[in-house]
C-alpha cells in the first residue's frame, strides 16, 4: 500500500482489538518517527502496552483497547504545531501502510499519562496518535465541497484539484475543515482558522495537499 492509497483508505478508529503489534512493525514505526524527530527537531515517541493516555471512563466508553500510541511533541519553539501536524500526518499514513489503524487525539487524553511517558525533550505535548488493529476500519468523515475551500486564478490544473481532494481527506479538529487554499500560477497558499488547533491542522493539511498534488508541481507561497 502506498501513502496515497493509505490516505484514501484511512479513517478514524477509536476502538481496538487486543491483537499484538509485531516487533518488526513497531521497529518500522520507531524508525519513521526518529527520522522526523531528527529532520524537524521534534520529540515524538512511540509508547506500547500502556493505558495511561486515557482515564478509566475514556478507556471504557471512547478509547477502548488503546494500548499503543505516538506522543506528538517537541521543544516549545515557534512553528512547533505546524511541524507536528505535518510529521504526525506522515506517521499516521505510514502506520496505515503497515496495516494499522489510527486515531488522532487532540484533547481528550490524560495529560499526566502522556507527560509520564514522553521523551525528555518533549517540552510541549500537542496530542497523541493512537495506533493498533481496529475493531473496525472506521467510516469516512463528512466533507466540504472543494469549491467551499479552494480558489484558483483561471482553470484549475489537475494537480491542484487532486491536492484539494487530498486536503479534504485530512483529519481536523472537530472535523471543521477550516481551510482556505488559493493558487496563482505555481504558487499555492494554505491557511486554517480552527482556533487553538489551527497550527496542527495546517501542518496536517499541507502534508495531505502535497501528497495529492505532487510536491514537484507547485511552490508554497
Amino acid at each position: 500500500m502506498t501513502l496515497e492509497e493509505a490516505m484514501r483508505s484511512r479513517h478514524t478508529v477509536r476502538r481496538y482489538t487486543d491483537r499484538k503489534i509485531p516487533e518488526e512493525t513497531l521497529a518500522a514505526l520507531r524508525q519513521r518517527i526518529g527520522e522526523h524527530n531528527q529532520a524537524y527537531s521534534l520529540a515524538m515517541s512511540l509508547v506500547t502496552d500502556n493505558t495511561e493516555a486515557f482515564g478509566p471512563a475514556l478507556r471504557l466508553f471512547l478509547a477502548k483497547g488503546v494500548r499503543s500510541y505516538v506522543i506528538l511533541a517537541g521543544r516549545d519553539q515557534p512553528g512547533l504545531e505546524e511541524r507536528v501536524g505535518y510529521c504526525g500526518a506522515d506517521v499516521m499514513l505510514f502506520a496505515q501502510t503497515l496495516g494499522l489503524n489510527t486515531w488522532w487525539v487532540g484533547g481528550t487524553y490524560r495529560r499526566k499519562g502522556l507527560q509520564k511517558n514522553a521523551a525528555p525533550e518533549a517540552e510541549k505535548i500537542l496530542g497523541l496518535l493512537a495506533v493498533g488493529y481496529g475493531a473496525s476500519q472506521g467510516v469516512p468523515h463528512k466533507s466540504k465541497r472543494p469549491e467551499g475551500i479552494a480558489a484558483c486564478d483561471g482553470p484549475a490544473p489537475a494537480w491542484f484539484d487532486k491536492g484539494v481532494e487530498a486536503l479534504l481527506l485530512a483529519p481536523t479538529a472537530l472535523n471543521k475543515q477550516a481551510f482556505t487554499v488559493r493558487r496563482e500560477g505555481r504558487k499555492v497558499s494554505l491557511t486554517c482558522s480552527s482556533g487553538v488547533f489551527s497550527g496542527v491542522d495546517l501542518g496536517i493539511g499541507k502534508y495531505h495537499f502535497e501528497l495529492g498534488a505532487g510536491r514537484e508541481n507547485f511552490d508554497w507561497a
